[in-house]
């Protein structure tokens, strides 16, 4: 009997001897592993850190790039640096913390609170116009169909230039609502018969949401969306309502001209947000957690909408996309507008941003393929 108990003590303690003497070779030898792997990252990373720099400082020399950038990969900063000047006149550099204008990727925000409004059961997709504004004349539009830009409404761009008689007066969205609505200009397609890219249809989602809240565009942008998600560098810029704000980076035009502060940019929604780079990356990061609008909100936004659009190159609630494949989905927007251009570009399957923001509008100098080819 002693001697099993023996035998067993002895077995037990053979067992556990064989398991520690082991172990210490195998957890070497996967710490060598996982340091030749992470050494394999670091290396990795740090060429593509210096192709991005090589891209856009030969950008900056040789085509005048001026402005921000910023590539991000899971929400952590690859790469991101400034160039050129945010005033020509002051020599004033762009720093990380430049605020510019975003023009059309603006609308990407407007779609996002109307998504918020839609989840908290403020609206609907398919109400109507005249849910809101009565005596609006164009029937049979929802508000979807503005999202997606198949309103068949007339651009505002122009007919307010022949309809908005002093134009050192800015024009508002409730203005062009109100010229719809009294001076019925022509239609270029009837509603939900083809897609159609106008700002009309970001300026009237914008009017519903001043609509349904009762505050203004910005408030409502400032108090729902850039202050829960810490855009503390981020604003709409209302020229009918104008307010200082420091580190802003002046738009130029052709031949380096300071561009025209236009009476259009009286009206936001369509354009209007100021932001910066790592600002952008933070609403970027709220858009794959899904706070505040729901992941499930956001997956219907990022859908194509158009069965007559290529599947590559489509549009959703306020965004553009290229679903060509299906585990990596990109959704993107870009932007141009009196003095500046901009591009916000998500990798969904690869978690990869690409924000890139500049104060020189006059020529393109890159494009959205070049930039995804760039960091893959």
């Amino acid at each position: 009997m002693i001697y099993k108990i023996l035998f067993g003590i002895l077995f037990i303690v053979g067992v556990i001897a064989l398991f520690i003497f082991n172990e210490e070779p195998l957890s070497a030898r996967e710490k060598i592993i996982s340091d030749s792997i992470q050494i394999k990252i670091d290396v990795e990373q740090n060429l593509q850190v210096q192709k991005l720099d090589k891209f856009f400082n030969k950008r900056n020399k040789v085509n005048g790039f001026n402005g921000t950038v910023l590539f991000a990969e899971d929400g952590k900063i690859v790469y991101e640096n400034a160039f050129g000047v945010s005033n020509l006149k002051t020599k004033e550099k762009n720093n990380i913390n430049t605020k510019f204008q975003i023009a059309s990727v603006s609308k990407p925000f407007t779609s996002y609170a109307i998504m918020l409004l839609k989840q908290e059961g403020e609206l609907s997709y398919e109400d109507s116009i005249q849910h809101y504004f009565p005596d609006f004349p164009y029937k049979g539009i929802t508000i979807k169909l503005l999202m997606i830009h198949k309103s068949g409404l007339p651009e505002y761009f122009y007919f307010a230039e022949n309809l908005w008689e002093d134009k050192t007066k800015p024009i508002t969205n409730m203005d062009v609502v109100k010229l719809l609505s009294q001076e019925h200009p022509q239609r270029y397609y009837l509603p939900d018969k083809k897609y159609n890219y106008i700002n009309t249809n970001y300026c009237l989602l914008a009017a519903i949401v001043e609509k349904v809240t009762g505050d203004t565009f910005e408030e409502f942008m400032t108090e729902e969306v850039f202050e829960p998600l810490e855009m503390k560098n981020t604003f709409i810029r209302n020229k009918a309502n104008d307010e200082e704000h420091k580190n802003v980076a002046t738009g130029y035009a052709k031949r380096k001209r300071v561009a025209e502060d236009t009476y259009l940019n009286g009206v936001v929604g369509d354009k209007g947000v100021y932001t910066t780079v790592e600002d952008m990356l933070k609403f970027d990061q709220a858009l794959y957690k899904g706070e505040p609008v729901e992941t499930q909100t956001l997956e219907e936004a990022f859908e194509p909408a158009h069965e007559r659009l290529y599947i590559s190159d489509n549009y959703g609630f306020g965004w553009r996309i290229n679903a060509s494949d299906s585990t990596n989905k990109i959704v993107y927007h870009t932007g141009w507008w009196k003095g500046f251009r901009s591009y916000f570009i998500r990798e969904l399957g690869k978690k990869k941003t690409i924000i890139v923001l500049s104060n020189f509008s006059a020529q393109s100098i890159f494009g959205t393929k070049q930039l995804i080819e760039l960091f893959n």
